[in-house]
C-alpha cells in the first residue's frame, strides 16, 4: 500500500468528460434518464476535494455543466504544468447486460509506457473498489475506438502521463442506479485517488515521441452513437461463432471465422474479447498463408491491447 503523501505537491489534471451537450448528445443517457456528463462531474468534484486533502493541486477542465472544447481541455492541463492527466468518463453500449471498466491510453504501448502503467493502476483500483472478483477489465489504446487519430484530449496532451477512464457502464440499468448515488460516486473517486497514489509510488515511466509503426494500420470500428445500434449486440455471438469455426480448421471455416472475429472487434472494439479477436485473426491469417496480415494483427495486440499485468 502506497503512502497518501506521495501525492503532496503533485499537479493533477482532471477532466470531467463531456458537459453542456444534453441537446445534442442524445445517446449519453442511461435507461432511467441519468446523463453521463453529470456523473463524470460529480465524481470529479469529490476527487478534487480528496486530492486537496492529500496535499495535491487538482486542476479541473470544468466545474459546471459546460461544453468545453476538447483542445481547450488539453490546453488547460498543459498550462497548469500537470504531472498527470485523467479524464473521467462512463460508458454505454447497446448490450445493457455488461458492466466493467475500460481504461484508454493514447497511441502505442511501446511509446506510451507511462500511460499504460497509469491505466493498469486505475483498472486494478476500480475493479477492487467497484466490482466483484472476476470482473473483466480492458486496457486499450484510444486508437481502438478512434482508429485514425485517437482521442483529442489525450492526443493534444500527449507527453503528460494520461488516461481516459470509463469506470463502468451507465447503460446497465443496475449500474446507472448506483451511479446516481453520491456515496457510490465517492467510492469511485477513492478508486481514482488510490490509483494515482500507486502510480506515483514508483518512478514514472517514459512517454516517448510518437513514431509511426510499420504494419500498424487503422482498424475501422463502430464509433460513439453507432455503438448503440443492433449490430453492436452481436459482438459476443460473433466471437463464439468464430471460435467454433476456428476449431473446424478448413479453409472455408477459417475464412468464415475471420469474418466473425472481425465483426465482433468492429462492433465492440474494447469488449472483454476484443483482444482475443485480434489474436485469433493473427492465427487465422498465418494458417491461410498470409504472413503480413498475421504480423499486423499480432502487432495490434501488442501495441493496442496490453495485458492488465506486466
Amino acid at each position: 500500500m502506497s503512502s497518501p503523501y506521495v501525492l503532496s505537491g503533485k499537479i493533477i489534471g482532471i477532466d470531467p468528460g463531456h458537459g453542456g451537450t444534453a441537446e445534442t448528445d442524445h445517446f449519453r443517457v442511461g435507461p432511467a434518464g441519468e446523463r453521463e456528463e453529470h456523473i463524470n462531474l460529480r465524481v470529479a468534484l469529490i476527487l478534487r476535494d480528496l486530492l486537496k486533502e492529500s496535499g495535491a493541486h487538482p486542476v479541473l477542465t470544468r466545474e459546471e455543466d459546460l461544453n468545453v472544447p476538447l483542445v481547450r481541455r488539453a490546453e488547460i492541463i498543459r498550462e497548469a504544468g500537470a504531472d498527470v492527466f485523467i479524464s473521467i468518463h462512463h460508458n454505454a453500449t447497446a448490450d445493457r447486460s455488461i458492466n466493467y471498466p475500460i481504461i484508454y491510453f493514447h497511441g502505442n504501448a511501446s511509446q506510451n509506457q507511462a500511460g499504460v502503467r497509469l491505466a493498469r493502476c486505475l483498472a486494478d483500483s476500480i475493479k477492487r473498489h467497484m466490482f466483484p472478483p472476476g470482473t473483466p477489465a480492458v486496457i486499450a489504446s484510444d486508437h481502438v475506438i478512434f482508429p485514425q487519430s485517437g482521442t483529442a484530449v489525450l492526443r493534444h496532451s500527449y507527453g503528460i502521463p494520461g488516461v481516459i477512464g470509463e469506470a463502468s457502464f451507465f447503460s446497465c440499468p443496475d449500474e446507472e442506479l448506483r451511479l446516481m448515488n453520491p456515496e457510490y460516486n465517492r467510492i469511485e473517486a477513492m478508486a481514482w485517488k488510490e490509483a494515482l497514489e500507486e502510480f506515483f509510488a514508483q518512478s514514472v515511466p517514459m512517454v516517448f515521441p510518437k513514431v509511426s509503426i510499420e504494419g500498424l494500420t487503422p482498424f475501422p470500428v463502430l464509433q460513439e452513437a453507432e455503438r448503440m445500434n443492433p449490430e453492436a449486440l452481436r459482438w459476443q455471438k460473433n466471437f463464439k461463432d468464430g471460435l467454433a469455426l476456428l476449431d473446424e480448421g478448413t479453409t472455408d471455416s477459417l475464412t468464415a471465422a475471420r469474418d466473425h472475429f472481425t465483426a465482433s472487434a468492429r462492433a465492440f472494439p474494447d469488449s472483454p474479447v476484443a483482444r482475443s479477436c485480434h489474436e485469433n485473426l493473427a492465427i487465422i491469417f498465418k494458417r491461410l498463408s498470409m504472413p503480413d496480415e498475421s504480423r499486423a494483427q499480432a502487432l495490434r495486440v501488442q501495441e493496442h491491447y496490453p495485458l492488465l499485468q506486466e
